[in-house]
């Protein structure tokens, strides 16, 4: 069951690749993208069905919805130039903690904190803050827990914690 709802993410992203940035049908496919995310994993636990195979759909269907949002958004969004630097340090953060993590203990490693919890909620709650608050605010805000959670997802993978 979990595997389906992850390969559904997979369908809902791709559909959002034809639905117009804003419409209905875009909000439609991205909060069901979005609340299939919580879902699967959830669904895996609850059924003692976390599995490897699971694991890797999850991460391709993170990948795929998160590609296409950036796709639809980035070219109807109008960031101040700080901010995009800002995104592009927290993405270097984030390679180097990809390189560190494999280096010190072999393997890709994920940290599951709270915090990179809590931004992905953000950032998934992000195109739907538009409308009522100003990007360049709601952005500061992403970008602060972004930065916090990469910070301490480093110091993690350097301790071995997850």
């Amino acid at each position: 069951m979990a595997n389906t709802i992850t390969l559904f993410r997979i369908a809902a992203g791709i559909v959002l690749l034809f639905c117009p940035v804003f419409s209905p049908a875009f909000y439609v496919f991205y909060i069901a993208a979005g609340l299939s995310d919580m879902l699967d994993g959830f669904a895996a636990r609850k059924t003692d069905t976390v599995s490897e195979l699971g694991a890797r759909l999850d991460a391709i269907a993170d990948f795929v919805f998160v590609v296409v949002c950036l796709i639809k958004l980035l070219p109807v969004l109008s960031l101040p130039a700080g901010l995009y630097i800002w995104i592009g340090i927290i993405a270097l953060i984030k390679i180097v903690n990809i390189v560190s993590g494999f280096a010190v203990q072999k393997k890709l490693v994920a940290v599951h904190s709270v915090m990179n919890k809590a931004t992905g909620v953000l950032l998934f709650l992000l195109p739907l803050t538009i409308p009522a608050v100003p990007l360049k605010y709601s952005a500061i805000v992403v970008c602060a827990a972004a930065t916090f959670a990469a910070i301490q997802e480093g110091h993690f993978i350097r301790t071995e914690r997850e």
